[in-house]
Order: structure tokens, then sequence, then C-alpha cells
């Protein structure tokens, strides 16, 4: 396991250099000369000339390669174009917001999702099982934008059973008490429904295999056959859905926080997007390629976790 890991760990290196590499010709070829964003209106030969050798841009493609490479090894930056404050503090400020309400998200996802999937599975072809799996059909066919739009206008505006929008930058555990739980239930109404068609897949798939038959054949209590058995071996794509989802909780849900008005880093992103402040997208790219790949390694960890036949190679 440990060379395994190990292994993996040392394989990540190159792959981090091709991320580099493909995210500095992307903004250089698609990004056109930032200098004239950072210069405004008063555009002058040698102001631009000052804010490339400011910014590397004076030196060769090589070089600023090699610049961009040193900022990533010693998380530096630089500052951001548009509030001229320094990137890993503006990231480091908005990664708290929004892993309070995606953490949160995927918590209640989980708790929910999974229980409400075996339940329809155990009894699949039956009344509950379709009258789920209709509700489901009809839930996902709704855009995101219906439910948090009417919802923040029914619950928060008419009904005031929640703040309409806000944050509280004094106390994250305060925010989370007021201002979380509004987009928290909105986000589970739209993810809901596909998770637990997603779910439900794979418990059905093991609920038709033939070590299934084995058990009840041999007495073995329904209970411990679903939840020792099925869903153990169940639970292998669910850490395979869930851990290729875990990177995006770092970027956080762009439209929640941008319709609660949540400092998070999907607000940080679009915002930066919108200002063409290049320094700050950078930053959030190499760190969700890094989360992506923390994340693969950890899935392949917890594959030979839950099921010891699993061999790593």
């Amino acid at each position: 396991m440990l060379s395994y890991i190990l292994r993996r760990v040392w394989q990540m290196i190159p792959t981090l250099l091709g991320v580099m590499l493909l995210v500095f010709i992307v903004f250089n070829w698609a990004g056109g000369d930032p200098s004239y964003i950072l210069a405004g209106k008063g555009v002058s030969k040698e102001l631009i000339a000052n804010i490339h050798a400011q910014l590397g841009l004076d030196k060769s493609l090589p070089e600023q390669f090699l610049l961009f490479v040193t900022q990533v090894l010693h998380l530096d930056f630089g500052v951001s174009w548009s509030t001229q404050q320094s990137v890993i503090g503006i990231m480091a400020a908005r990664i708290g917001p929004s892993l309070a309400l995606t953490g949160t998200l995927l918590v209640a996802e989980l708790l929910t999702a999974i229980p409400i999937a075996i339940l329809v599975a155990y009894h699949r072809g039956k009344l509950i099982d379709r009258t789920v799996t209709i509700l489901c059909t009809v839930a996902m066919s709704v855009s995101s934008l219906v439910y948090i739009i009417v919802g923040q206008y029914a619950l928060a505006y008419k009904l005031g059973w929640f703040p309409v929008m806000g944050w509280d930058d004094k106390s994250l555990f305060n925010s989370w008490l007021h201002y979380i739980p509004l987009p928290l239930i909105l986000g589970l109404a739209v993810s809901l429904a596909p998770e637990v068609r997603f779910y439900r897949s794979f418990v059905v798939e093991e609920l038709n295999q033939d070590y299934v038959r084995t058990a009840r054949a041999k007495g073995l209590s329904e209970r411990v056959m679903l939840f020792k058995h099925v869903l153990r071996n169940a639970l292998i794509p669910v850490v395979t859905a869930v851990t290729t989802s875990l990177p995006f909780l770092v970027l956080g849900s762009m439209l929640l926080e941008r319709f609660f008005g949540i400092p998070g880093m999907g607000n940080e992103l679009l915002l930066a997007v919108d200002k063409s402040d290049f320094p700050v997208i950078k930053a959030i790219t190499i760190a969700i390629a890094c989360a992506t790949m923390f994340f693969n390694l950890l899935a392949d960890v917890l594959y030979k976790w839950i099921d010891p036949r699993v061999e790593l190679k």
C-alpha cells in the first residue's frame, strides 16, 4: 500500500507540470496582454513597458513559464489585478465559506440519498419505487435556477423563514447557522433526485447478484444481507462518484454563492472572470488540479479499504 501511494505521489509531479504548461499556454494564447487591463485608460508605451517588467512579460516564454512554476512551488501567485490583495490571502478567506456550504451539502446528500436509494431498490417494482422514480424524473426536469429563484422568493422573501442573502464575515459558525440553511435546502432539492436514481441503480445491480440469493438461501436476515453485503459492494461506485465531486468542494457552488451573496471560491472565480483577473483564475485552476489528483488517490485507497480483494498496482 505504502509503495503504491509513494508511486502515485511521484506520478503527480509530471501531471502537475503538464497542467501548469497547459494553463500557461492557454492564458498566453487566449488571455491577451494583461498590461492593457492593468493600465486602464491612461495607456502609454512607458507604462506598458513598466507593467511588462513588473509581471516578467519582458522575458522569454521559457523564462515566464519557469517563473510561473516557481510561483506554484512557493504558493505565491502574486496579487489580484482588481483588488491588489494577495491571491493566496483571497483564497484562504474564500475557502471557508465554500466548504461550509458544499461540505455540508455533500454530507446531507449522502445521508439522504443513500438510505432512500436502498429503500426503493429493495422494493424495486413496487409502488414506492415507481413513485420515487417518477418524482425524481420530474425533479430532474426542472432547472436548478427555478429551484433557487422560487425558493429564495417564497421561503425567504415572502415567508421570511430565512434571510434572503448575506454573510457574517466575523463568524463562520454564525453564518453557517443563519445563512447556509436556505442554500443548503435548495442545493439538496437540486441534487437529491439524480443522486437517488444514480445510487439506486447500483443497489439494484447488487441485489440481482448470485451471492444475494445464496445468502437468503442460507437464512441470512434481510438486514444483515442488505447492509453488510449489498451496501458494501455498492459503495465502490458511490465512492467513485463522491471522490470525483470532492475537488469541486474547493471551488464551491457558483450559483448558490452568487444568488445568496456567500463570499466563497465560486463567487470569487466569477468575479475574477468578469474582471479578467488572471492571477486569481490561474491559482484556482491549479488548486482544483491538485485537489483532483489527491482525491483520485484517496479513492483508490478507499477501494482497498472497502473491498480487500481490490489489488492496487
